[in-house]
């Protein structure tokens, strides 16, 4: 319940800036989502990279994998 009323709150305060305001904080979020997006894809590499190098993957065909995922 707690969550809800802060997530209204943000919305109240939100809904009381200016409708220029409001489009420069749309802009902020959505860059820093973008980063954030970024910035775990980053991770994502170099965790698959380090598995490459240490030897630890799997190779195979695209049906060897589907396989795999349909277990």
């Amino acid at each position: 319940m707690e969550n809800t009323s802060t997530f209204q709150k943000a919305i109240e305060t939100v809904e009381a800036l200016s409708p220029e305001e409001q489009t420069i904080l749309i802009d902020i979020i959505q860059n820093r989502l973008g980063e954030h997006k970024r910035q775990e894809l980053l991770q994502d590499i170099t965790e698959a990279e380090q598995n490459y190098l240490s030897g630890n993957f799997k190779q195979g065909s695209v049906a060897d994998l589907m396989a795999e995922l349909d277990e």
